[in-house]
């Protein structure tokens, strides 16, 4: 089972959530706050598998409650989406910076809300369709064109390597990447994980946002 907590100000938002999760036979909802402070307090105490956050939330804000419970200085990190009906850029990429493993809008649906929980618990990411696009556009144009110290690989990456994060820069799931580049589900995991070892990234997301920024897209 998934164990989930579920951080937002709004009562009527928590049971929603807490209804779509509970109907799934992989999810078990084990707590929803309304509070950031104590969402922060009930996420180390019950340690769930991935935690829903909102942003605005009274006594301390989903973004600095984020960071303190997946930030890339948290020794043992709790899995976190954030949740939220701002899509603000500065938004997505504080969330992101902070170790969120997922960002999404409030009007998403249910079943991308059950996929981020469940791709979270993977290990993996996923950020709202809507925004994703936006996102990326924002971190290519923040590039300069020359490649930044912390953006270089410890190593090169392959050519079929450069080909799997290309497809995932643009949206791609392993299964579509699999299918666009003909290779094995498996071979395109694999290659993922060797690319985030490589940049430094956590997630796919973090991947994407490389390729980005370091041009790779322009290639």
């Amino acid at each position: 089972m998934i164990r989930v907590l579920i951080a937002d100000d709004q009562e009527m938002v928590r049971a929603g959530f807490r209804m779509i999760l509970d109907g799934e036979d992989d999810i078990e909802v084990v707590g929803d706050v309304g509070d950031g402070r104590e969402a922060l307090r009930l996420a180390r105490e019950l340690r769930p598998d991935v935690c829903l956050m909102d942003i605005r939330m009274p006594g301390l804000d989903g973004l600095e409650a984020t960071r303190r419970l997946a930030g890339p200085e948290v020794e043992d990190p709790v899995r976190v989406v954030v949740v939220t009906t701002f899509d603000l850029d500065e938004y997505v990429a504080t969330a992101l910076a902070n170790g969120a493993s997922g960002f999404l809008l409030k009007d998403a649906g249910p079943a991308l809300l059950v996929e981020a929980v469940q791709a979270a618990h993977r290990g993996d990411a996923l950020v709202s369709p809507q925004i994703t696009v936006r996102l990326l556009r924002h971190f290519h144009g923040g590039s300069s064109g020359a490649l930044r110290e912390r953006d270089r690989p410890s190593e090169e990456l392959t050519a079929r390597e450069r080909d799997v994060v290309r497809e995932v820069a643009r949206g791609l799931t392993n299964t579509e990447v699999s299918s666009r580049l003909y290779m094995s589900l498996s071979t395109v995991k694999s290659h993922l994980a060797s690319v985030q070892g490589k940049v430094g990234a956590r997630n796919r997301v973090e991947i994407a946002a490389w390729a980005w920024r370091t041009g790779l897209m322009d290639d």
